[in-house]
């Protein structure tokens, strides 16, 4: 049967804009020792992904490859040594930045493979697979954060802010969104006050609504130093910025993020009582907590399952189209989250 079957996938053919990625074809993958192929139902277009494939970084992968993190689709083979899962068994992973996910059919560890429930639709469940784990490390281990205190969120309505907005309604904080004017409704729904970043001063707009006391905690998805030291300054005396991305990349370019780590560096060196969380963070954590991986992803699952979360899909996109889904989110013209079908 296998050979009557081709897979396609998307490559970045080299460092550049949507239009490097390239739809190919190529024989079924084989799953290795330990390995299960998924016939991709839903794959996630992340800021990373964008990241990836227009600036090199330490660390990241030549091309050509595949862009993709978070993945939900159908088990097809089982490589040896897999018990765990059976031909037919739906299921949600992370590839831990290793990509694959812009394709028909992808092999993953299946370690990294949780069960996805039945009556979850694939594109809202791979909508929680990073953004919601992102969300529910950085809330509670990262800043800590407990019940009533107040937290700034930037990128409220795009697919990491939105679940940030309701990770934090779960855990019972008081939330303030930055957002564009025409998302106000669509953050306000998901609890917080909104603040509109492009006509007003947020940090001003947020010493006005917390009496000059300010938040707990900043969640910035944004990054870059201006924005960092404005984020910093919206904090109380004893509050915590948490940096979480480097959104600022798609209006200064590469540029940004080692401003942003020189401006992460100065901040700590300010004596006052506020603090930059920077640990435990997704680079690393889950890959040394594994259990805390699978058991915090099916939790999420569940919840989705039962309607406590929703996962906000904006735009489902053919894998054929995959340049016209990088080219939406960076002209921002999104809410929620961009899914490959």
């Amino acid at each position: 049967m296998n050979s009557t079957r081709r897979n396609h996938r998307v490559v970045v053919t080299k460092r550049g804009g949507p239009e490097v990625l390239q739809l190919i074809e190529e024989d079924l993958p084989q799953p290795a020792t330990s390995e299960v192929r998924v016939k991709v139902l839903a794959a996630g277009v992340s800021a990373y992904d964008l990241m990836a494939r227009s600036f090199w970084f330490p660390g990241d992968p030549s091309p050509p490859f595949t862009p993709g993190e978070d993945v939900v689709g159908m088990v097809d083979a089982l490589g040896h040594g897999v018990s765990t899962f059976a031909i037919g068994d739906r299921v949600a992973a992370w590839t831990f930045g290793d990509g694959g996910g812009y394709s028909e059919y992808t092999c993953i560890h299946a370690d990294r493979l949780v069960r996805v429930p039945a009556d979850l639709d694939p594109a809202e469940a791979v909508a929680v697979v990073v953004n919601y784990l992102t969300a529910h490390l950085h809330v509670h281990q990262t800043a800590e954060a407990h019940t009533g205190e107040r937290v700034l969120i930037h990128g409220a309505a795009g697919g990491l802010g939105s679940a940030l907005l309701q990770v934090g309604r779960l855990a019972g904080l008081e939330m303030y969104g930055t957002a564009s004017g025409h998302n106000h409704d669509f953050v306000a729904g998901l609890g917080a006050t909104s603040i509109d970043y492009r006509n007003e001063d947020f940090v001003a707009r947020v010493m006005e609504l917390t009496h000059d006391h300010g938040v707990d905690v900043v969640f910035d998805t944004v990054g870059g130093m201006r924005q960092l030291w404005r984020s910093y300054r919206c904090l109380s005396p004893r509050g915590r910025l948490v940096p979480m991305g480097s959104t600022a990349t798609k209006q200064v370019g590469a540029k940004s993020i080692p401003l942003g780590l020189l401006t992460i560096g100065a901040l700590k060196l300010i004596p006052d009582h506020k603090r930059i969380g920077l640990t435990p963070n997704m680079m690393k954590y889950p890959r040394s907590h594994m259990d805390w991986y699978r058991d915090t992803l099916t939790e999420l699952l569940d919840l989705a399952s039962c309607g406590k979360i929703e996962p906000t899909v904006r735009h489902h996109i053919p894998l054929a189209e995959a340049a016209s889904a990088h080219d939406l989110i960076e002209r921002s013209a999104h809410t929620g989250k961009v899914v490959l079908v």
